[in-house]
């Protein structure tokens, strides 16, 4: 092969590299490596001597990127990518509550109609909830059934029947 097209294939690689920091997505940083390997891979006289070729400049890169979050003045470059906004309860950001089973088998009222989530009150206690799958009108007695972390599953309590032994069962 040429040398320009050699040439070119670096020139190449490096502006989709860095094309890859103003358009995120992968497809350019991927050619881009490609088009250095095979830009490598033509220069060399046989496979072995381009593979460890392509394993340097490999490593190379991993530890400037690596030696970079570790200078002050490269830390800032980077630091312009890193979301620096935080969530606190002093702004009135809250986290949920870790667990919500003391609420499973307690009855309430939909406060929102529930298609299928909405918010629900229980003794005073405000709740966002979730069906199992239909829709719940406004002011509708529901009851809770099942708890999956931070998830409170309800159903519509007329949906429910009493059985011989005193659980709940479908009508």
């Amino acid at each position: 092969m040429g040398t320009g097209f050699v040439v070119t294939l670096f020139v190449l690689g490096i502006v989709l590299l860095f094309l890859e920091i103003f358009v995120p997505g992968g497809i350019l940083g991927l050619f881009g490596i490609i088009a250095l390997i095979a830009g490598i891979m033509l220069t060399v006289d046989s496979l072995l001597q381009g593979v460890l070729y392509v394993s340097l400049l490999l490593f190379t890169l991993a530890v400037l990127i690596a030696l970079s979050f570790r200078f002050p003045q490269t830390r800032l470059f980077w630091e312009r990518f890193a979301l620096k906004t935080r969530q606190t309860k002093k702004e009135g950001y809250v986290a949920p509550k870790p667990s919500y089973e003391n609420f499973l088998g307690k009855q309430g009222i939909a406060l929102s109609q529930l298609r299928p989530a909405g918010t629900a009150d229980f003794s005073g206690e405000r709740l966002d909830v979730v069906t199992e799958g239909g829709f719940i009108a406004n002011g509708s007695k529901i009851m809770v059934i099942a708890v999956e972390g931070t998830r409170v599953i309800v159903r519509q309590i007329e949906d429910l029947a009493l059985d011989i032994k005193g659980g709940f069962k479908e009508c």
